[in-house]
């Protein structure tokens, strides 16, 4: 009897950390779903670091569901100043494994970035996401780390 009331802790024990553990990953997962504002941007590229500020003349917005995400990216001035008028967007699926996601970038508005993938680490601490990693595009010859900061928009 004392073997049959042990094996079935050990059983009820192992379901409940799995069930713990399948927990954890829905709510990372969950969490990175959402439309997100981008607040800053810093790439450093052969030495050389550049800090791009999105809350003054530029709007980027990243949006993520459970398969896919896309991004919008324009200017502030809608356009009138030529010399700062910006747009791109660009989206695909990705992959989220812990901490790792990975963007299959399958449309994009700079053509030579399609048909890459870019494999960032990602953290979030409440309504902040941050996500950084190498983006490297040969075509375009671009090398470079690239960190981003979101904020979650509620609405």
């Amino acid at each position: 009897m004392k073997l049959i009331t042990a094996f079935a802790s050990a059983i009820f024990l192992l379901a409940a950390c799995t069930a713990k553990n399948n927990t954890e990953a829905s709510a990372i997962s969950l969490s990175i779903t959402g439309t997100w504002q981008l607040v800053s941007g810093t790439t450093i590229e052969k030495g050389d670091t550049s800090v791009t500020d999105y809350t003054q003349k530029l709007s980027f917005i990243k949006i993520i569901n459970s398969t896919h995400f896309a991004f919008l990216k324009h200017d502030l001035n809608k356009g009138k100043d030529s010399a700062n008028a910006a747009f791109g967007a660009g989206g695909g699926s990705y992959t989220l494994a812990d901490s790792s996601y990975t963007e299959y970038l399958e449309y994009c508005s700079d053509r030579q970035w399609e048909g890459n993938d870019f494999t960032f680490t990602v953290t979030i601490k409440q309504d902040t996401l941050i996500q950084s990693g190498v983006e490297k595009v040969e075509s375009a010859g671009v090398n470079r780390v690239n960190i981003e900061k979101y904020v979650r928009i509620k609405k």
